[in-house]
């Protein structure tokens, strides 16, 4: 742990890595629901909520897991030569400070 300068981490998560995860979900939610409405009556009404509530809470915990996966699977850790590092970074302020026009 000396030489933790000498690491950079990357995440490398797009939009498109969740969003099946994300369509899954919904996909569950609209049939809990639909669920709902059909035991829905005067005398089920504690068994439509129980029944939404239920999806929701053992849904939850799946969908955690994808998407902790998920973002650890695309987390990448480089080494980088402090070196190489610190120049690039030189490089980078000079080119920074002359694209930005004064103000007088």
């Amino acid at each position: 742990m000396d030489n933790i300068q000498n690491y950079r981490l990357k995440c490398t998560l797009t939009f498109g890595d969740i969003y099946g995860q994300i369509i899954v979900w919904l996909i569950v939610i609209f049939l809990s629901l639909a669920s709902a409405l059909a035991l829905w009556s005067s005398a089920r009404q504690i068994y439509a909520l129980a029944t939404v509530g239920l999806i929701l809470v053992l849904s939850l915990p799946f969908l955690l897991f994808a998407f902790v996966t998920t973002l650890l699977n695309n987390i990448e850790v480089l080494s980088v030569d402090p070196a190489t590092e610190a120049q690039h970074s030189a490089t980078g302020n000079q080119s920074a400070q002359k694209s930005v026009p004064s103000v007088s």
